[in-house]
């Protein structure tokens, strides 16, 4: 028998072996004692043998193997290079460990492969990382390789995963258990906006704040496959690994991408701070990072592609005037740029929008104490573009693919098709003081190709490496290439592409669930909203965008003396409050009226908060029904205001306190009565002030 555990203040990982076979993950939860007899803890794990059953069940290992006739989906399945499928069987070699980290090696000398394994434990975060390693002798083909397997607890009714589209990212599905597998299967070659690589298993009774939870999350940018599967004893596993045959040559290493795991005894919100705090502090390298986050401006949804100095230089001083720290320059700058139908690879300034380049717009950003940023789409390719012309053979897939935006995508497992890409870039980034990338890509690949990835990876390391300044901000289509693979190279993800206000408080409410405020864009979008067609009060739009990573994305040409007013004074909350903020933990409320989406932001050291309680509907009942706050100190008083009580319309008649003075109550009055705010219409928002006294 061998014993492994990890542990850290919010859990414990158990994993045992009987003689030289993989080992089971056979406890994960709450922590354990250090004086823990794990071979107790082992024995007890094991299942009673009746009727029809193998005279013992087959471990259900990190992963299970076929040729030791386990009766699910194996966690690897090989080739040899001449086809012939190949049926390892593992026997254990060496382990190398540490408080924090499990290294384990197992070996098939029949088949000459090494599995490796690894698991490590973040002390403050509580994240798990695993990752799994496959060492072969001679060449083979891998059609699939899971990271380490888990088990999914038996306490639980239903799995959440993550489904979207195109301006509706982010949803999330609760499938019951049942008999069989749950598999979701990206091919699209990007992280993609169809599936997330999340999971999260609720156990009985958990929401938001209370009960236990298990969650996953998959770190790679090129499609993947996730397995919940529930076998005929009644245990079940995860697996999550590259998407399947997306390595197209024979090899002798390959390795899946980390997976990140978490136990949480308090909600769906221990799972979510872990993540978010794992992002923040371990994933996500910031060119400075003690630079506040900039109020970001894109001038996309203000021009499109007609791209004039004049107007351009006017919109800066009035994106400066509302508080914008940075201004980005979005797509229509380069070749011949003015549709979506051409140059896309054309990485030269257009001398007829720019005829003296693009020095004196960003002179004049400059000069009005902004940033300058830069769209790019580097991955792409237009068949109406010079590099298409020159070198057809560097677009990936066939010359009669199905085009998307009408294009297509670069080979980037070339390296001289990186290199061309590089050059071009870096001559911009050279010439030009720019400190930020919005780095698109707008189309799914014809094929799903690990290569791919991991030829977009090394472009990107590759600029970093020699422009260490600039920002990058990974966006595909809006939210289609989010992950923590490409967050490791990037600063900044665009959620979506909708600015509909009322989409996006839905959106960041759920990916709260895995990303924290610093890296999650979110924009004031235009009064009327060009991708719903709603038309949304400026207060609205302000505060939804003031939750994250605060820019702007309209014309503010448009704006009313009351709208400039307004948004400015947003704006300079934001600005305020986003030292603390930043490092907040973002905390989903269970809300008693399902119309409202809530949250409640709780400042590192606890010493304030802000609630934000987006009415997304109508009630069903009249009045307000009370929202608890979370995580607070039971004996502690605190002062509450409510930010932006002057917006309450002339339908709210009564005299509820919050409406003409700050209240202070207790930590645990605010838990368990929660606050009754005043009425509203749907399509607004109520931001709540606390501070510990």
């Amino acid at each position: 028998m061998q014993h492994w555990r990890l542990d850290c203040s919010r859990q414990t990982l158990v994993l045992a072996a009987t003689g030289a076979r993989l080992p089971q993950v056979v406890y994960w939860g709450a922590p354990l004692p250090m004086a823990e007899d794990l071979a107790t803890i082992h024995a007890a794990h094991a299942l009673d043998v009746t009727g029809g059953m193998l005279d013992e069940n087959p471990d259900l290992s990190i992963c299970p193997e076929a040729s030791r006739t386990f009766p699910g989906q194996p966690g690897m399945i090989i080739r040899s290079e001449n086809g012939t499928p190949l049926l390892p069987k593992f026997c254990f070699e060496s382990d190398d460990v540490t408080e924090a980290a499990i290294k384990l090696v197992y070996r098939d000398d029949t088949h000459g492969l090494n599995y490796t394994a690894t698991f490590q434990i973040d002390p403050v975060t509580h994240i798990i990382t695993s990752q799994a390693t496959l060492d072969a002798d001679k060449p083979i083909h891998l059609h699939w390789l899971s990271a380490p397997v888990f088990p999914a607890s038996q306490q639980s009714a239903e799995m959440i995963d993550f489904a979207g589209r195109w301006c509706g990212e982010f949803q999330p599905h609760r499938t019951a258990w049942s008999p069989g597998i749950r598999m979701r299967e990206n091919r699209t070659g990007r992280t993609g906006h169809e599936h997330f690589p999340g999971l999260i298993i609720p156990e009985f009774g958990a929401t938001n704040t209370t009960g236990s939870a298990h969650a996953f999350h998959y770190g790679w940018s090129g499609g993947h496959k996730m397995i919940a599967e529930e076998l005929p004893d009644g245990r079940r596993q995860i697996q999550f690994g590259h998407a399947p045959r997306v390595e197209a040559t024979a090899s002798t290493r390959f390795t899946s991408a980390p997976l990140y795991a978490v136990y949480s005894y308090d909600g769906l919100n221990g799972c979510a701070v872990s993540f978010q705090r794992h992002v923040r502090d371990h994933i996500v390298t910031f060119p400075d990072p003690n630079r506040p986050r900039p109020v970001h401006y894109n001038c996309w949804e203000a021009v499109y592609f007609d791209h004039k100095l004049d107007v351009l230089k006017d919109i800066a001083d009035r994106a400066a005037d509302l508080g914008a720290d940075r201004f980005v320059l979005d797509d229509g700058w380069f070749g011949q740029r003015d549709d979506d139908t051409t140059s896309l690879s054309d990485w030269e300034v257009d001398p007829r929008k720019y005829p003296d380049g693009l020095g004196p717009l960003i002179d004049h950003v400059h000069s009005k104490d902004m940033t300058f940023g830069i769209w790019f789409e580097p991955e792409m390719i237009n068949p109406d573009s010079d590099l298409h012309r020159a070198h057809p053979d560097w677009a990936l897939g066939s010359e009669d693919q199905t085009l998307g935006r009408q294009q297509k995508a670069l080979n980037m497992a070339l390296t001289e098709v990186r290199d061309f890409i590089y050059d071009r870039m870096a001559a911009i980034l050279s010439q030009y003081p720019i400190d930020y990338i919005k780095w698109d890509h707008n189309r799914v690949l014809p094929a799903p190709d690990a290569a791919q990835t991991r030829g977009s990876y090394a472009l990107i390391d590759r600029l970093r490496a020699d422009f260490p300044m600039v920002e990058i901000e990974s966006c595909a289509s809006g939210g289609g290439r989010i992950d923590f693979g490409i967050l490791t190279r990037t600063q900044r993800v665009w959620l979506s592409d909708s600015n509909d206000a009322l989409e996006r408080l839905r959106m960041q409410h759920d990916a709260a669930l895995f990303l924290p405020l610093n890296v999650t864009g979110s924009h004031v979008g235009p009064r009327h909203c060009h991708t719903s067609g709603r038309v949304i009060d400026i207060s609205m739009r302000a505060w939804v965008a003031a939750q994250r990573h605060m820019g702007f994305e309209m014309d503010p040409r448009e704006l009313t003396a009351h709208e400039h007013t307004v948004l400015k004074d947003v704006t300079a909350w934001w600005k305020h409050n986003r030292i603390w903020m930043e490092r907040a933990d973002i905390l989903r409320l269970d809300s008693a009226d399902p119309s409202l989406i809530a949250e409640q932001q709780l400042a590192e050291d606890d010493t304030q908060f802000v609630v934000f309680a987006g009415k997304a509907a109508t009630s069903t009942q009249i009045a307000p029904r009370p929202l608890r706050m979370t995580r607070l100190d039971p004996d502690a008083q605190y002062e509450i205001c409510l930010r932006n009580r002057i917006t309450a319309p002339s339908l709210s008649r009564g005299t509820p306190i919050l409406k003409n003075e700050n209240i202070t109550v207790s930590g645990n009055y605010l838990m368990h009565q929660g606050l009754t705010l005043p009425w509203d219409f749907p399509d607004t928002m109520w931001v709540i002030e606390g501070r510990k006294l």
